[in-house]
């Protein structure tokens, strides 16, 4: 979502200063490619690009194409066959050993369906959204119809799809249910068109509980990300709005009256970090009776057992699925020390959680997080003479 929100930004400038442009997206890949399918590149008739479609060996070739594409006003399928060795022969130097098709589509503004009006529309919400982009591979003379459809999860579609309607509606619709982007190719006596069928997820939400010091490089990486962050904390002094970035939501508030003003939805997380126990602890009562994805709570081991001890105690007894959303120790296991370390390792666990990954947490660990033997004191006994 950060890129698309990037390249919405920078249409914008574009419109002031009256610049024409055209946006190339990854819309399939074969093989290795620093950039998948989905990936997004704005380009400027000056040669200004916001966004990537690779680490940086096909920009300078996509600009030339979108220049023509520009000129032509009708969109192009580019490929980037780097499958051969001899990848020299494109002009770029890849380094990748896949098959790279790049849709280049020009932003008409008088045209109320171009692709930037289905970027917005993505931006508008919270909420998943569905997008379909439809082209031709075998035939590269044929329409490239681009950006065509969109569905979003309260049920609002855009759609100006010249074929397939029916059809890519009703892909669409099974890509929302079962959260999963996909390809499509479309045969009939008539066509042969493929159709990238995108999901594309909300940004994750942070709420950190905590507004010490120690969030502050925690709310910059996360803004880096293109992440929502909100900082709550009870104490005024700490909760103020200039100590942290612009997009950045600050709350004053007892634990009680947090949720108050939060909304959850499934890519929501909540760190726990004021470092006072009862403020923690109240927090962590109402969060892990509430359906919510992952809770971080600083601090070792013993902490985390001695508050659900209490809860165990208040009467509160929580599932293994209720439990397993807790890490704590937060992170991941790379050494962190300072601030800005812990904060990546947090960061990084929460990545990792929703792109599905298998990675080492500090919570899994048996041993301590620091080993004793780094601070064991040596006995060094000296003699007389020494």
């Amino acid at each position: 979502m950060k890129e698309i929100r990037d390249i919405l930004k920078a249409f914008e400038e574009t419109q002031k200063l009256g610049k024409q442009t055209a946006l190339a997206t990854v819309v399939h890949v074969e093989g290795s490619s620093y950039r998948r399918p989905g990936a997004r590149m704005l380009i400027e008739d000056d040669g200004q690009l916001t966004g990537a479609i690779s680490g940086g060996c096909l920009e300078g070739d996509a600009l030339r194409k979108a220049l023509l594409v520009m000129t032509e006003k009708r969109s192009k399928l580019v490929t980037y066959d780097t499958m051969d060795d001899d990848d020299a022969k494109f002009g770029v130097g890849l380094g990748c050993n896949g098959i790279i098709q790049v849709l280049m589509e020009p932003i008409d503004i008088a045209d109320p369906n171009n692709p930037i009006q289905y970027l917005k529309s993505v931006n508008e919400k919270r909420q998943k959204t569905v997008l379909v982009t439809l082209f031709s591979l075998q035939d590269k003379k044929a329409p490239q119809y681009g950006t065509c459809l969109l569905l979003k999860e309260d049920g609002n579609i855009l759609d100006h799809s010249p074929v397939l309607k029916d059809v890519l509606l009703a892909d669409a619709k099974e890509a929302l249910i079962n959260q999963n982007s996909s390809f499509k190719n479309y045969i009939s006596e008539n066509q042969n068109l493929t159709a990238f069928i995108e999901v594309i997820e909300p940004p994750v939400s942070v709420i950190i509980i905590g507004a010490g010091n120690d969030v502050m490089p925690l709310v910059d990486m996360a803004e880096i990300l293109g992440w929502e962050t909100t900082v709550v904390d009870g104490r005024a002094n700490y909760a103020k709005k200039e100590r942290f970035v612009s997009a950045c939501q600050v709350l004053v508030s007892k634990p009680e009256q947090v949720l108050e003003q939060i909304v959850i939805d499934e890519r929501t997380v909540f760190l726990l970090m004021t470092h006072n126990y009862n403020y923690d602890m109240a927090m962590l009562r109402q969060l892990l009776q509430k359906n919510i994805s992952y809770i971080g709570m600083l601090g070792p081991k013993k902490k985390k057992e001695r508050m659900l001890n209490e809860l165990k105690d208040e009467g509160l007894i929580f599932t293994e699925q209720q439990l397993s959303v807790l890490h704590s120790p937060v992170g991941l296991d790379i050494g962190a020390e300072t601030s800005e370390e812990i904060a990546l390792s947090i960061l990084a666990e929460i990545k990792a959680l929703f792109a599905g990954k298998d990675v080492q947490s500090l919570r899994t660990l048996k041993e301590a997080i620091h080993p004793r033997s780094a601070t064991a004191i040596e006995e060094v006994k000296l003699t007389s003479k020494s």
